[in-house]
């Protein structure tokens, strides 16, 4: 985010739907992802043609003079209902809730004030930090710590006070830490794997923000040439990291 572009995001995944959010000024592109399994029917032993080796003797006169019918077929069985998938095991650290409360990255240099507490806009899109130089958590999501991806958002720079909180986010490198103050006065120590830039029109939206099986943290942020026609940047900047531990 920088100058006057706007960040969208989403809350986490359900595990029957997903409501899914682009970030960097788009509205909501997709809600109501869900899926639904039936058994096949099986079908009736009555219906099928029987072949003659098998056919039944004729009805004839019993002992007591009577004519008798064939015993009727066996109902098939039903089939047995499919076995639950196992719930993904839990990798790695995971921390109770705690509100985060800011965030310091000593190999670029940035520490932040006090998070802001984002939610989420009318149009869907997600709420931005008024202040340039202050970066939000999305508090509709995990807090930093707990399973699944937290999400922090903060500016890139501003046409008026230049260069903002997130500023020199695009320079972090795979293992760099990112540090979490949390309430009650632990620290969340994560590293990062990986940094990634996207058109915001290509946004990975379920990679993002899509559940994952271990405490995950992304920090986003705009990137790439500035459109001077939309007064924002055409990209974004995530950097991906996981919990490493807590102090």
């Amino acid at each position: 985010m920088g100058r006057h572009s706007r960040a969208d995001g989403r809350p986490r995944l359900a595990r029957a739907a997903i409501a899914a959010l682009s970030f960097g000024g788009a509205a909501l592109i997709g809600a109501g992802l869900a899926t639904q399994e039936s058994m096949p029917t099986v079908p009736s032993a009555a219906a099928a043609p029987m072949p003659p080796s098998a056919a039944p003797p004729s009805a004839g006169p019993s002992p007591g003079g009577a004519a008798t019918a064939p015993a009727p077929a066996p109902a098939p069985a039903p089939a047995p209902a499919p076995a639950p998938a196992p719930a993904p095991a839990v990798v790695g650290p995971v921390l109770p809730e705690a509100e985060p409360l800011a965030v310091t990255i000593p190999s670029i240099d940035t520490a932040t004030p006090p998070l802001a507490s984002l939610g989420l806009l009318p149009d869907g899109s997600l709420e931005v930090p008024a202040d340039y130089d202050v970066a939000g958590w999305y508090r509709g999501g995990p807090a930093p710590g707990e399973l699944g991806p937290a999400v922090i958002a903060g500016h890139v720079d501003s046409a008026a006070e230049g260069p903002a909180v997130f500023f020199r986010l695009a320079e972090l490198q795979p293992g760099a830490e990112i540090l979490v103050d949390r309430a009650g006065g632990t620290t969340a120590v994560f590293t990062v794997d990986r940094v990634a830039r996207y058109p915001k029109d290509a946004f990975p939206t379920v990679e993002v923000y899509g559940d994952t099986a271990h405490a995950a943290l992304r920090l986003i942020t705009c990137g790439g040439s500035f459109d001077r026609a939309s007064g924002s940047y055409r990209d974004n900047v995530v950097v991906y990291a996981r919990l490493a531990g807590v102090r």
